[in-house]
This record gives structure tokens, C-alpha cells and sequence, in this order.
């Protein structure tokens, strides 16, 4: 109860304090090629159940135009100018305050996955079901250590450390996982 009441007013104090950032990354998407500014993705959650993931879009429109789901790679050409800042700073992921809000993430807790690549993963390691467990996190350990997953082999190392913090989850551990991240974040470090 503790983690959810954290998760309701910390995404309204964040989104309330971003504001102003969330205007100008709307403006900038806008400027360079007109484009929907926020980017709406079907990811997996708690119980299994899919939801609506939002992202500042960082690649062109047409990024995923034949309907195959392709892993973003460091350097990826899909990315735009403005979508390459974003992501080498986490800030496409601030729309997900909204999910975290509306109670389909929490702030800390294994990153959400398509179910694409759910399928691909779990053909390699079935304990991915594992995960539906607790709701998908807007930061996390993995995210920390592993940073962006771009290979299957880096999505079965995220794995692991997810299934490690379902094993050892708490509250303080969380904090610890804001903390770092929001440090990390602050410093300019890429991961």
C-alpha cells in the first residue's frame, strides 16, 4: 500500500514539477518533423494483462512501418535528432509518469516488454511469467546496470536481475533505485 500511495504522489508531484520540460520536448518533436509528439506502445504488465505505454516519440514515424517489432540499437538511424537527446538522457521515458499514475507502473519494478519479445525471451527462459507478479517499473536495477536491452542477450541478463529483485524487493531497495537512477541521471551519465 505504502509503494502505491509513493506512486501517486511522487507521478503527480514529478509530472506537476516537469511540466515546463514536457512542454518544450513536445515543442521540439513538433519542430522537426510534425510528428505525434507522444509515442503509444501495447506493452505486458501485472497479471499479464497489456496496457498502453507512453514515450516522447524518438524515431521517425515510420520506424516500424512493415509491423515487425525491431530492437533499437545504439546509433540506430530510426532515431531523430531530438529522439537521440531524449534517450541518451531517459527523457522519452517521461510520459510514463501517466501509466505510473494511473496505476498500470510503478516507479520501481522490472521495465514493461512487448509481448513480441516477451514470446522470444520466454522461448529461452519460461520464468519471464515470473515478472507479472508486481507491476512493471519506470526505473530499475536492470535498467541501472544492464542500461537499454538491444540484444536478446541483454534482455535474458535483464532478465536475471529482474527475477532477482522479485526475489528481494522492498520499499527502502526501491528508494535506493530512485536514488541512484535520479543521481545517474543528474551527472549526465549515459547508461
Amino acid at each position: 500500500m505504502a509503494k502505491r500511495v509513493f506512486d501517486v504522489v511522487g507521478s503527480l508531484v514529478s509530472m506537476a514539477v516537469m511540466s515546463p520540460v514536457f512542454i518544450v520536448i513536445y515543442l521540439a518533436i513538433k519542430i522537426e518533423d510534425g510528428g505525434s509528439a507522444i509515442y503509444r506502445q501495447e506493452r505486458i504488465g501485472r497479471g499479464g494483462k497489456p496496457f498502453t505505454l507512453y514515450k516522447f516519440r524518438s524515431m521517425s514515424v515510420d520506424a516500424e512501418s512493415d509491423g515487425t517489432p525491431v530492437l533499437s540499437i545504439h546509433e540506430d538511424n530510426r532515431t531523430t535528432s531530438v529522439g537521440r537527446f531524449m534517450r541518451d538522457h531517459h527523457l522519452d521515458e517521461l510520459p510514463q509518469l501517466w501509466n505510473v499514475l494511473r496505476g498500470d507502473m510503478s516507479f520501481v519494478g522490472p521495465r514493461p516488454e512487448r509481448r513480441y519479445f516477451i514470446d522470444r525471451i520466454m522461448e529461452k527462459n519460461p520464468r519471464y511469467s515470473e515478472l507479472y507478479a508486481v507491476r512493471p517499473g519506470l526505473f530499475s536495477r536492470a535498467t541501472l546496470y544492464n542500461g537499454y536491452t538491444d540484444t536478446m542477450e541483454k534482455m535474458l541478463v535483464r532478465l536475471d536481475m529482474d527475477l532477482d529483485y522479485l526475489g528481494n524487493h522492498s520499499f527502502g531497495g526501491d528508494m535506493k533505485i530512485i536514488l541512484l537512477t535520479a543521481v545517474t541521471l543528474l551527472s549526465g551519465k549515459k547508461f
